[in-house]
C-alpha cells in the first residue's frame, strides 16, 4: 500500500456547512484508507533565505489536506470522482 498526500484546492478557506456534509460523505467512502483526515489551511507565508513573505489568496491556492492509503494513483483518481473539490495528489515516498 502506497501514501499519498492529498492537497485541496480552491478560494474557499471556511467550507460552507453544505461543503463540509460532501465532505463527510467523501471520507465515509475513502473508509480505513485514511490516514490522517487533515485541516483547512490558512493562508501561506513562503519563507526563504531572504525573508517571508504573505502570499495572496488566489482561487487556486491549497486550502487543505489529507494523507490516505492506496494501492496507486489509478486508485485515487477513481476515489477523486467522488470528491466536492479540486484535488492534486502526491506520492509519499518512504524513507
Amino acid at each position: 500500500m502506497k501514501k499519498f498526500v492529498l492537497l485541496y484546492i480552491g478560494a474557499q478557506r471556511k467550507p460552507s456547512p453544505e461543503g463540509m456534509e460532501k465532505i463527510k460523505k467523501w471520507f465515509e467512502i475513502l473508509g480505513d484508507r485514511i490516514v490522517d483526515s487533515g485541516n483547512p489551511l490558512m493562508s501561506g507565508t513562503e519563507i526563504s533565505e531572504s525573508g517571508a513573505e504573505v502570499l495572496p489568496q488566489k482561487d487556486e491556492d491549497v486550502v487543505g489536506y489529507s494523507i490516505i492509503n492506496a494501492e496507486s494513483i489509478e486508485e485515487i483518481e477513481k476515489l477523486a470522482k467522488d470528491c466536492p473539490t479540486k484535488i492534486r495528489a502526491y506520492e509519499a515516498l518512504p524513507m
